[in-house]
């Protein structure tokens, strides 16, 4: 004789088994949707380090330094002064210093390039000469050294290791004042990549019976 008991403990034990399937098919796309969502954040997270990596990278080595620096001496006699105020009134008016690439840097142009003069009189920004806002403030100029591929002539861009640039900086201009001797000033080159250089120039005690001076 047919036994329904057992029918219906089939038909129970098929449902739950459905169930149970449906669960867990849910559970594997909710897994499948969090795993897409952390692969997408891991793979942004080191996109944005591999970018703040090549950022703080060229902050580093992007950048200009000083090969030498030379001073031109202003002194008593070219204004038809005795010799007596020689030494008392020579004063540095020019600043000449011939930079180059730094190891491992990239191209620098130096039209993007901007630098901070500190002396003991005063604080100023300088611009290059063919910034748009120049007239704001005082300027630097620069002329080629060497250059094998006339980058510096043509595009105002360093971009070699062999290449020089002497880049002058004018005293005389408005917010700024020349160098009496034995002062010092500080100034910080900036590229615009934002490497940064911080150069010490010191004037010599005596500037007397000099034309320029090493700085």
């Amino acid at each position: 004789m047919f036994d329904r008991t057992d029918d219906r403990r089939d038909r129970d034990r098929g449902q739950v088994g459905i169930g149970t399937l449906i669960v867990f098919i849910a559970m594997v796309l909710v897994a499948a949707i969090a795993a897409g969502v952390l692969i997408n954040t891991a793979g942004f997270l080191q996109s944005s380090a591999e970018e703040s990596g090549e950022q703080a990278s060229e902050q580093v080595t992007n950048r200009l330094v000083e090969v030498n620096t030379v001073g031109h001496v202003n002194n008593a006699n070219d204004s038809g002064a005795g010799a007596e105020d020689l030494i008392e009134n020579g004063t540095i008016d020019y600043v000449n210093m011939t930079t180059r690439l730094a190891p491992g840097s990239s191209d620098v142009n130096l039209n993007d390039t901007t630098m901070q003069w500190v002396s003991p009189d005063e604080s100023s920004q300088l611009v290059a000469r063919d910034t748009s806002t120049s007239g704001d403030y005082p300027i630097f100029n620069w002329t080629t050294v060497r250059d094998n591929d006339a980058s510096v002539q043509n595009d105002d861009t360093l971009n070699d290791p062999v290449d020089r640039a002497e880049i002058t900086i004018n005293l005389n201009q408005t917010q700024l004042s020349t160098l009496d001797a034995g002062q010092s000033a500080e100034l910080q080159i900036s590229t615009r990549s934002g490497g940064q250089t911080t150069i010490t120039l010191v004037v010599p005690d005596s500037l007397s019976n000099k034309n320029t001076v090493q700085l």
